[in-house]
């Protein structure tokens, strides 16, 4: 029971082992700051079942890391940042669209209507301003996150090629002894 309230190693051990991958993979900076960009920009969207597909075309088109996209897309886009993602797109899209409450004291049946799949019921009063919503966050945090992540892995392989080509240097330099 304690290990589903408190992790034996820790609530940022996920993170930690996400961002340690994010760092070894063999693409350039460049690449995997795209994929990383993508997933996060993606995740912003009310699109869910899909947001993968999203990264990847995403991150294709952009010459992105693949791999880099889903870890961008796993990190962000949880269930535990869903609910402040959604609200937090479904206020800035009411602000967009310039809407004051929609639904006008009635309420919506969201199971229902995804149960018959009323696309054109669902669109306006949820899915719209989702949608319009979600670009300025998806814009700013995939910039941001671009940067950040580019110059940390241009860093970390920057100082892992430099280890490297160190230890090559010390096994080349060192005579073999031979045993006779």
């Amino acid at each position: 029971m304690r290990e589903l309230l408190w992790p034996r190693k820790g609530f940022l051990r996920p993170i930690r082992y996400l961002g340690m991958r994010v760092l070894r993979l063999t693409a350039s900076p460049h690449a995997v700051a795209v994929g990383v960009a993508a997933g996060i920009c993606v995740s912003w969207t009310p699109f869910i079942g899909v947001h993968f597909v999203m990264a990847f075309v995403l991150s294709y088109l952009l010459s992105g890391n693949m791999v880099a996209a889903a870890l961008g897309c796993a990190a962000f886009g949880n269930p535990l940042t869903y609910p402040f993602i959604w609200g937090a797109t479904w206020e800035i899209g009411h602000l967009l669209l310039n809407r004051e409450d929609t639904l006008s004291g009635g309420a919506i049946d969201l199971a229902a209507m995804f149960h018959e799949l009323h696309f054109t019921q669902i669109w306006r009063p949820v899915l719209e301003p989702m949608l319009v919503g979600s670009i300025p966050p998806a814009l700013i945090t995939s910039v941001a996150v671009y940067f950040a992540t580019f110059y940390v892995v241009k860093g970390f392989q920057n100082r892992r090629r430099t280890r490297l080509l160190e230890r090559a240097r010390l096994r080349l330099s060192d005579p073999v002894q031979e045993t006779v």
